[in-house]
């Protein structure tokens, strides 16, 4: 088969690939209908995280073409959604709904890469959910929205505590920012600040839900937010990037009780702790639980309730992956989908 491997920094090369095949009885392979390009792809691209050959990508929907003899929720011909961290979804943790910490858990990107025509899937029942049935080519982006970027949004927002009558801060312009516009939204947020200064991420904000735009960053960021809630800060902000930056703009823009869900990969982070006490704001976040939402959000997208797939604003056929990765590091491109 055909799949995308990362040799070295900027350096995306798609060629033969061994095709997957059941190994344990709790696996399934799936040949993909649609994948994509992540921005947390772009950290080893731009050479801030190490590389060598590495299979690149962990966003996927398919249709189910071999099941191991163990998997009853799942079976040959159904079009399925699957998270980017395998978890077979019964194990205590996964039961407290943190299946992206499940006993048995791995990244799809670490080791599957579903950058390919076809994969893999172990704990097949505990990771893969099927759509209700097969879905037209038209919601196809919005399905695989939900296997990451819509999810990681998603638990954002929950973490972040979202909801009627709170005003969300959202820092990170990117597809997870974007997508945790829409979740706020959905789960009632009074407003909405999108921090972003790119006419067109600002755009799909607003289609998304967001009421004001802040185009500053850091402190002047800061300042602005709290110029907007009468000096109080955001009930709730979410930190969808991963820097230092964003995550001390998150802080400094909560007001003193409220909360921060960052889903932004840490990269050299380090929180003050006097500052950090003294705030009085909850932190929580970490690698979304993603299979804890898919029924829910595979749902919402069943009944055109939400759009999510807008935030795919490039697509290219699998072999063109090397253009996808520029254009999103290049901002040229907020997300791309591959074609297969």
């Amino acid at each position: 088969m055909r799949g995308v491997v990362m040799y070295a920094p900027g350096d995306v090369r798609v060629e033969d690939r061994e095709d997957p095949e059941i190994i344990e009885p709790t696996d399934a392979v799936i040949r993909l209908s649609a994948t994509c390009v992540c921005g947390s792809d772009l950290w080893p691209y731009r050479g801030v995280e190490p590389v060598d050959r590495q299979v690149m990508g962990h966003e996927y929907v398919g249709v189910v073409e071999e099941v191991g003899s163990a998997v009853r929720n799942v079976g040959v011909g159904d079009f399925v959604v699957g998270s980017f961290v395998i978890s077979d979804n019964t194990c205590e943790i996964c039961r407290s709904g943190y299946q992206s910490k499940c006993v048995h858990a791995s990244f799809v990107a670490q080791s599957i890469g579903t950058q390919a025509e076809r994969a893999r899937i172990p704990h097949a029942d505990g990771t893969l959910v099927a759509t209700p049935g097969q879905p037209g080519p038209e919601l196809i982006p919005s399905l695989l929205a939900t296997s990451d970027v819509l999810g990681t949004g998603w638990f954002a927002a929950d973490a972040a505590q979202a909801g009627p009558g709170r005003t969300v801060a959202v820092v990170g312009d990117g597809a997870v920012g974007l997508m945790g516009v829409l979740a706020a939204r959905e789960l009632g947020a009074e407003r909405i600040i999108a921090m972003s200064r790119h006419a067109d991420r600002q755009d799909l904000a607003r289609f998304y839900g967001a009421t004001d735009i802040v185009a500053e960053r850091g402190e002047e960021g800061v300042e602005r937010v709290r110029e907007l809630t009468e000096g109080l800060g955001a009930h709730s902000v979410i930190e969808a990037v991963g820097t230092q930056e964003s995550m001390m703009q998150a802080v400094r823009s909560t007001r003193p009780g409220g909360y921060v869900g960052y889903v932004g990969v840490a990269h050299d982070v380090e929180l003050p702790g006097e500052e950090l006490f003294f705030s009085a704001v909850h932190l929580h976040g970490g690698p979304a639980p993603v299979r804890r939402f898919l029924p829910d959000l595979i749902r919402r997208v069943w009944d055109r309730e939400i759009d999510p797939g807008r935030v795919f604003d490039l697509s290219l056929p699998l072999d063109q992956a090397a253009e996808g990765y520029r254009a999103m590091d290049e901002r040229r491109a907020v997300k791309t989908l591959l074609t297969l």
